[in-house]
């Protein structure tokens, strides 16, 4: 599973299926059904530390779990374990509705902002239907922006090593029916200066208080490139992305990913043996590079987004 909503969504889910299947305690205890979904919930945001979205809806669960237990100090264990999977359910539309506003508030930013559209814009990674419930984060602008007539193109890099570009937005962009056109992640500045991009928009695994942000790795190469040519650079992120615990960028977490994802291809291998090889998951984007950061509940510079949320 991949993309931080979807990471967060999958994993809840999960535990709903477990819990469903009648796993966990059977002795109509509360207490004990409480503490078995804190240890899943502990393995499910240790799986992937990077992308804070599983730590953000852990927490909330935890707290709708500690609510339902003051609010009805007699509950048993079956009542709450119904109404742990009720509220899991729930968050697929909340997610959905989430970003379909995070998208319609980025194209109206967008277009504020770069009065002469359609537009022209160039995405990373993938942060469509295949990373969340639906819709899309920087994906959810440019759909926003498609139906309102409003866009031009979008250019989608590769994202080596794993080519989430590659396999996954240009799919989703091509099943849409939305002007795109797929480049190697090192072409990215060049289309820039030649092809007339008006705005980069990407994703976000989590973003600091102060707006430093994790995403894909080749994120932050992109944030240098726009700001030499004066491009705006927008991250899309919901609420759950960003982690106001945490001050700045570099105490984010940067998962390392195995080598071979770059010494070979579909099984080949395409480097010297056993070279010395450096893959992050992801980089982080100071926030001096960042115009805006979009979410559900507002467009913010990385100055007012602590305030904003």
């Amino acid at each position: 599973v991949r993309g931080a909503p979807a990471i967060a969504l999958v994993g809840c889910l999960s535990l709903a299926v477990e819990l469903a299947r009648g796993e966990g305690p059977q002795r109509g205890d509360a207490a004990a059904l409480e503490d078995f979904v804190a240890q899943r919930l502990e393995l499910l945001v240790a799986a992937r530390p990077t992308a804070v979205n599983m730590a953000s809806e852990s927490q909330r669960l935890r707290d709708f779990i500690a609510r339902k237990r003051v609010e009805n100090p007699d509950i048993g264990e079956q009542e709450l374990r119904e109404s742990i999977i009720q509220h899991i359910e729930g968050l697929l539309e909340r997610d959905l509705e989430m970003n379909r506003r995070l998208g319609e508030l980025g194209a109206q930013y967008l277009l504020r902002g770069v009065p002469e559209g359609p537009l022209t814009l160039l995405t990373h990674c993938n942060t469509g239907t295949l990373a969340t419930a639906g819709y899309g984060t920087a994906l959810g602008i440019v759909r926003a922006l498609q139906e309102r007539g409003q866009l031009r193109r979008v250019f989608c890099t590769e994202t080596r090593p794993q080519n989430q570009g590659g396999r996954l937005t240009a799919l989703e962009l091509q099943q849409d029916g939305i002007p795109a056109t797929l480049l190697c992640d090192s072409a990215a500045a060049a289309a820039m200066a030649l092809q007339g991009i008006q705005a980069v928009v990407v994703g976000a695994d989590r973003v600091a208080a102060n707006g430093d942000t994790a995403n894909k790795v080749g994120t932050f190469a992109l944030a240098v490139a726009a700001w030499h040519h004066q491009i705006p650079f927008l991250v899309a992120a919901p609420s759950s992305s960003c982690d106001l615990e945490l001050p700045h960028g570099s105490l984010i977490p940067i998962e390392q990913r195995a080598p071979h994802e770059i010494t070979h291809l579909q099984g080949l291998c395409i480097a010297p043996p056993d070279m010395e090889v450096w893959n992050p998951a992801f980089d982080v984007t100071p926030h001096k590079l960042i115009t805006a950061i979009v979410t559900e509940k507002g467009v913010f510079t990385p100055a007012e987004l602590r305030q904003g949320l």
